[in-house]
């Protein structure tokens, strides 16, 4: 079983699985990090800077509010819905989509450029090709 589970780990797709999860979260942490330290400010300039701290407070917890985080709201024990940090994490998956399509039809233009140019015609038929010109100058 221990060979079989070596075997399994051995192979190329596996290995190339494991590479794509880990680049995939670095990925997500760069996109994570550009929403909130470049696009939010940018829109903060035209409203509130930080989405993470836009939510309601939908029933009042033992320590009565206003509260200025959902931090602060959850330490007092009010429930709230923090609508910020969902518009947020929907920017994050947008640019992160936005950029696989990008990637994703880049690769199908390369794939597609590949497939026009012709294939060398196979050597049957180069012969054939061949011994049909012949007989055509007999004839």
């Amino acid at each position: 079983m221990l060979k079989e589970f070596k075997d399994f780990i051995a192979k190329g797709n596996v290995l190339d699985l494991a590479v794509a999860v880990i680049i995939g979260v670095a990925f997500g942490l760069v996109i994570a990090s550009f929403v909130k330290d470049i696009i939010n400010p940018i829109i903060g300039m035209f409203g509130k800077a930080n989405f993470d701290n836009m939510f309601i407070v939908l029933k009042e917890g033992t320590v009565p509010g206003p509260y200025p985080t959902p931090a602060v709201a959850a330490t007092a024990g009010a429930v709230t819905m923090n609508y910020g940090s969902f518009l947020t994490t929907v920017i994050n998956f947008l640019i992160v989509a936005f950029t696989i399509f990008l990637i994703v039809k880049a690769a199908n233009k390369m794939k597609k450029k590949e497939e026009a140019s012709p294939a060398a015609p196979a050597e049957d038929v180069v012969l054939l090709t061949e011994i049909r010109d012949l007989l055509a100058k007999r004839a």
